[in-house]
């Protein structure tokens, strides 16, 4: 539960500001994520309309949908990997506050660097299972075992995209603090 900004998270100068690569790459990040969280809203409220949908159809007129609960998962799972980076950029992502009181404004620095670089591992190792998968299911012409069958490439895809950006975004989180004053 977040109850505001955490000591170890307040805001500090921009240090990648300027007209740095870094800079261009944050803005660009920052930029990109914005515009997929809209999509991602968008794609929630779509699987909500689909699955009234669904339910509506089949209670009012008892009439089979195959394509329904596929389609509102796609979406979903989209909606889920593809805003994960801007989560991260707002460190919005659950965390345990017990150590940050206690310790103090360098350790919680620190603290929180490290579990950005244990972080990055474990997403990057995700990112690129995901590309493996998505990979295969393109070349396999894999697709669902349902009677719509569409391509598992769609959501293999939207899950590498999402986490290769969620790795870019801990990336820039691990460098920036490096370079200067810590930003966060």
């Amino acid at each position: 539960m977040m109850h505001g900004p955490l000591p170890d998270q307040i805001d500090r100068p921009n240090v990648a500001a300027g007209n740095s690569p870094l800079a261009a790459l944050e803005r660009a990040l920052a930029f990109c994520n914005n515009i997929i969280v809209v999509f991602s809203a968008l794609a929630l409220i779509a699987a909500c309309v689909i699955l009234s949908h669904s339910v509506l159809t089949r209670a009012l007129f008892h009439s089979p949908n195959y394509w329904q609960d596929e389609a509102a998962v796609f979406l979903l799972v989209g909606a889920t990997f593809m805003k994960a980076a801007y989560v991260q950029g707002q460190r919005g992502h659950i965390g345990i506050e017990a150590f940050v009181g206690l310790l103090s404004p360098m350790v919680n620095r620190i603290r929180l660097w490290l579990v950005d670089v244990a972080s990055l591992l474990f997403c990057a190792f995700f990112a690129w299972k995901s590309w493996t998968l998505a990979h295969e299911a393109w070349v396999d012409g894999q697709v669902s075992n349902s009677m719509w069958s569409p391509p598992l490439a769609i959501p293999y895809v939207l899950m590498a995209s999402g986490m290769t950006l969620l790795c870019v975004q801990i990336l820039l989180q691990i460098v920036i603090p490096l370079i200067g004053p810590a930003r966060r």
